[in-house]
């Protein structure tokens, strides 16, 4: 059994339909699950529903409109007809989740949020299953909220191991393909649940989990993990495998490879995780999997720009000891100020945060008040990993370095 994910880039139109059809036709949709994302921009267009409902029910049609019509243009591409099926099957879908605004109560944003987005997912398996069928690849669609049961914690759903165990391994069909969505689950009252970040990748680890299947292979439109960002740094190399345990490091310090909640199921039953390009399927990509450190052997190369770099020192030059320390990460976990690098003296405290919900002035008021307070804005966060002289020179040119910090095999630069 093979579990394929296919991402929202690889299905943005009917040309990227068309390709992931050649992508089977390649490598083979015998004894294999696919898991789909939503179609291109459609959760943020989903995620307007739900605003458009708690702040401006006036705008609810427009914002629907935009979604039918973005689904319809896709789907006359492929199937030719405005007469198919399909159209009055996404209509039909798109009317359930008007249903559900119509007659909820519930005034939680992320209960609202959970049973409206995922109808994303559920319309583009819906158009992948027919389109397949039309060109003759017979397969089952599958709705994943009947498998995955998850806690009721709407937007971050925990997945019920057990019950999720049994639901997969008892009704699904192994021997022909399977199409089902990401990023969703239910509940034990049957109301829909997200999985949080990076959730379609999830699901493509709890289904190969839960089946003991042979491998999963994420579709990207990169030829699979590379050492650094290309938008970031030139001759970024590919990286051919890479260890659990080094995925999870470089995903720890900010590298956008797989997230943790990702590999740790798949790590569990050493199932190996495949990073292939859609553009190129016979290429090998990048493996992950149980070993040790990447191949090749080359420094890896993160960052994080708009970081905010606080240098804190007690206001009568006495230690910052861990009472100290306490109080200051509960401020910052009270701003939900993430934190990414930490340092510390006798008498100071240096802090690299991420101010993603602009609380970056309460919380400089209260530091002020216990603390003598430096702070830099807008600044940028370098690690590399398997660190060598020539890459920290090549990070350190032209560069004001506020902060470095050292461990064997990582180290990290903060610069203006």
């Amino acid at each position: 059994m093979r579990i394929f994910k296919f991402g929202g880039a690889s299905i943005k139109d009917a040309e990227g339909i068309r390709n992931v059809v050649e992508v089977l036709q390649t490598v083979g949709h015998q004894n294999t699950l696919l898991v789909v994302s939503a179609m291109g921009k459609t959760t943020n267009a989903m995620e307007v529903v739900v605003k458009n409902y708690f702040e401006d029910k006036t705008a609810l049609d427009a914002s629907f409109n935009e979604i039918i019509e973005y689904h319809n243009e896709i789907s006359l591409a492929l199937f030719k007809n405005d007469k198919h099926p399909i159209f009055a099957e996404v209509k039909g879908l798109i009317e359930q989740v008007k249903g559900f605004l119509a007659w909820n109560k519930s005034p939680k944003y992320a209960f609202v949020y959970d049973q409206v987005v995922g109808y994303g997912e559920l319309i583009s398996t819906t158009i992948l299953s027919a389109y397949f069928k039309e060109v003759g690849i017979t397969n089952k669609w599958l709705d994943v909220r009947d498998y995955i049961k998850t806690s009721d914690d709407y937007r971050e759903g925990s997945v019920n191991w057990e019950n999720t165990q049994k639901n997969i391994a008892q009704n699904i069909d192994q021997s022909c393909l399977n199409i089902t969505q990401g990023f969703l689950g239910s509940d034990d009252n049957n109301f829909t649940t997200t999985l949080g970040r990076e959730g379609s990748d999830y699901t493509a680890a709890i289904f190969a989990y839960c089946l003991n299947a042979d491998s999963v292979t994420i579709w990207k439109d990169v030829p699979g993990v590379l050492n650094a960002d290309p938008r970031y740094f030139e001759n970024a190399e590919l990286l051919n495998r890479i260890s659990y345990r080094e995925a999870i490091e470089l995903a720890f310090y900010g590298a956008s490879v797989i997230h943790p909640k990702t590999l740790q199921p798949l790590q569990r039953k050493e199932i190996p995780l495949h990073v292939k390009s859609f553009i190129n399927p016979t290429e090998d990509g990048t493996v992950v999997m149980k070993g040790k450190g990447i191949t090749p052997n080359v420094p890896c190369f993160i960052v994080k720009k708009d970081q905010i770099l606080m240098k804190l020192s007690s206001l009568d030059f006495s230690f910052i000891v861990e009472e100290n320390i306490s109080e200051i990460f509960k401020l910052f976990h009270d701003n939900k100020m993430k934190v990414d690098l930490i340092q510390n003296s006798a008498i100071s405290f240096s802090v690299c945060v991420e101010n993603k919900y602009n609380k970056l002035e309460d919380l400089l008021k209260v530091l002020k008040s216990k603390f003598k307070v430096t702070h830099y804005e807008d600044v940028a966060l370098y690690t590399i990993r398997h660190f060598d002289e020539n890459a920290i020179a090549s990070l350190q040119e032209g560069k004001e370095i506020l902060l470095e910090q050292r461990t064997q095999e990582t180290i990290q630069l903060v610069v203006k």
